[in-house]
C-alpha cells in the first residue's frame, strides 16, 4: 500500500466487529481498541491529521519532531511538577493504574502500513496523549469511565470505532437504575467531547505545570457530572466481558 492509500485505507467493518467481540470478551485486552479504530479509521484519520497540520500547535510540533512519549516518559520531572497540575495529577493517576506511557505503545503496535513521517507522528501523539485525555477529563479507567472517555474521544476525531465500542459495551451494562446512571454518563460524554476544546491540538507540553482545575475553566471542559453521579451508585466497575 503507497503512502497516500494508507492515509486513506478502506473501511474493515468485519475485522472491527470480531475485535469488539474479543474486547468485550476481555476489557483488559487494549490491543484490540488500536485494532477497531484503525479498521474503522477510513478517512477520518486524513481529515484529523490535516486538521492538526494547520493549528498552530501541530505547525509547531511537526516543525520542531516533537514527541509527547519524551515528556511523558520523563517520571522524575512529572512527579516534581507542583501538586495540582496537569503533569503531576497524570503521574498520580498512572502509578496508581499502574500504568506506563511505553506500555499503551507497545499495546497500538498493531499496524505496519507505511504513511508520512509527519503523520506518523501525529498518530503517535493520539496514542499517547490517551491517558492525558484521562486526566483533563476526569473519566477513570474503570470500564464506564473508558467507555465515556471512548464517546467523547468519538465526537474528538470521528473516528466510528470509539462510538461503536461504547455503543456495543451497553449492553453488558447492569439493569435498573444503575444502567440507566450508566446510559446518562455515556451519552454525557458524546455530549462533553462534542462541546469541549479540540484537544488533538492542544499544546500539551506547556500545560503540564498548569493547575489542573484553572486549565479546565481555561479550555472550557465540561464537568462529567453524569459519570461521577453513576460512580456514585456503583456503576463504574460493572462487568464488561
Amino acid at each position: 500500500m503507497n503512502q497516500a492509500a494508507a492515509l486513506d485505507p478502506p473501511l474493515r467493518p468485519l475485522e472491527a466487529l470480531r475485535a469488539v467481540g474479543r474486547l468485550l470478551r476481555n476489557p483488559e485486552d487494549t490491543r484490540q481498541v488500536f485494532t477497531i479504530i484503525s479498521a474503522l479509521r477510513g478517512r477520518s484519520g486524513r481529515r484529523l491529521f490535516e486538521r492538526f497540520r494547520r493549528s498552530s500547535t501541530g505547525a509547531t510540533v511537526l516543525a520542531d519532531q516533537r514527541r509527547l512519549l519524551d515528556w511523558l516518559n520523563d517520571q522524575d520531572t512529572l512527579s516534581r511538577l507542583p501538586e495540582g497540575s496537569l503533569g503531576n495529577a497524570y503521574y498520580a493517576f498512572m502509578h496508581a493504574e499502574n500504568l506506563s506511557a511505553a506500555g499503551l505503545v507497545e499495546a497500538s503496535d498493531v499496524e505496519d502500513q507505511e504513511i508520512p513521517p509527519q503523520a506518523r507522528l501525529f498518530r503517535e501523539r493520539m496514542r499517547d496523549m490517551h491517558d492525558l485525555n484521562h486526566t483533563l477529563t476526569g473519566y477513570g479507567r474503570e470500564p464506564l469511565g473508558e467507555l465515556c472517555l471512548l464517546a467523547f474521544m468519538y465526537r474528538q476525531t470521528g473516528n466510528v470505532g470509539n462510538a461503536l465500542i461504547a455503543l456495543m459495551a451497553t449492553r453488558k451494562f447492569p439493569k435498573g437504575v444503575p444502567g440507566r446512571a450508566a446510559r446518562k454518563a455515556l451519552f454525557e460524554g458524546f455530549r462533553n467531547g462534542a462541546r469541549a476544546p479540540w484537544v488533538p491540538g492542544l499544546d500539551w507540553e506547556s500545560m503540564l505545570s498548569e493547575n489542573l482545575e484553572s486549565l479546565r475553566a481555561r479550555l472550557g471542559v465540561p464537568p462529567a457530572s453524569a459519570y461521577q453521579a453513576a460512580l456514585a451508585r456503583g456503576t463504574g466497575c460493572f462487568r464488561a466481558g
